[in-house]
């Protein structure tokens, strides 16, 4: 198949490559979860917006479907699942009832504001590129570089003009590291509850928790120390080695399998997920109006 085949072609695409291997697919959504809550505006205005608060794990996993199919499917699914989203995204927008953080009350949001775009965009760029570098192997400034021109194109497909975002890696990291010290950096009460369930407790088969046991330590593993401190994640020197002693043994032993088994969608475990919500009638979450100073 050419290049036009897809928005992000194999053997040519960086954003293909990482989001392609079934490590950073299953664990890089969680780590971008915890870290994107910590914009209240966008936090709030999502969850007050959204049909499915009873139903947070199907909703990553359909979030993570639609990512994956953009990554790695084809224009014509890309450009379907695309066009859900849109159709979504004109659902979420309104003023917050309450301040939220460094947000007074009233203050509006919208899907389509390019400045919660560019957040929602880096959170997801900085940790499809630390699971990769965590799980898989390092990489070049080049590397990062095409990656990051690869999520400047992602981030078009959404809606969220280029003209909008850091040009080059190197201007994106600098404007990360500074959102990350920022004093505007807030979990609300609900999304101090909220989003540490949602990353950590996915509702897996008995057999599958020593599997979530240890995704989840990769997950802490990678976040910020800011953003561990502010959820009260607990990471002691124990912690550390052992998360680096996982990430390096899954570095060396990956050749080992086979490729179908690295790379490819995850859809059987979203599916698993799924399923298993749904056959506990939902899950218990926080109510959100509870308060979101």
């Amino acid at each position: 198949m050419s290049d036009g085949y897809y928005y992000f072609p194999p053997g040519h695409s960086m954003a293909r490559r990482v989001h392609g291997e079934r490590s950073v697919g299953l664990l890089y959504g969680q780590r971008a979860l915890l870290i994107g809550a910590l914009e209240p505006l966008t936090y709030t205005g999502t969850m007050l917006s959204t049909k499915s608060g009873e139903w947070p794990f199907t909703r990553l996993a359909r979030t993570a479907k639609i990512q994956e199919t953009v990554f790695l499917g084809s224009r014509e699914e890309a450009d379907k699942a695309l066009g859900a989203v849109h159709r979504l995204h004109e659902r979420i927008a309104g003023s917050l009832d309450e301040a939220a953080g460094a947000h007074p009350a009233g203050a509006p949001y919208s899907a389509f504001d390019p400045k919660l775009m560019l957040w929602t965009l880096a959170v997801i760029a900085d940790s499809g590129r630390a699971m990769y570098e965590a799980m898989v192997r390092p990489l070049s400034e080049g590397e990062r570089e095409a990656l990051w021109q690869d999520y400047v194109r992602f981030g078009e497909l959404f809606g969220l003009p280029a003209a909008e975002v850091p040009g080059s890696y190197r201007e994106f990291r600098a404007w990360w590291q500074e959102r990350l010290a920022s004093p505007d950096l807030h979990a609300t009460p609900h999304a101090l509850e909220m989003a540490p369930l949602v990353a950590f407790e996915q509702p897996v088969p008995l057999p599958g928790r020593p599997n979530l046991a240890a995704q989840n330590l990769v997950i802490k593993g990678t976040l910020p120390p800011r953003v561990r401190e502010i959820f009260g994640i607990r990471w002691t020197r124990s912690h550390r080695s052992a998360f680096q002693a996982l990430t390096a043994s899954h570095r060396r032993a990956r050749h080992a399998f086979p490729r179908a088994v690295r790379r490819g969608r995850n859809d059987v475990f979203f599916d698993i997920v799924t399923q298993s919500e749904r056959r506990r009638g939902g899950t218990a979450t926080p109510n959100l109006h509870a308060g979101v100073s």
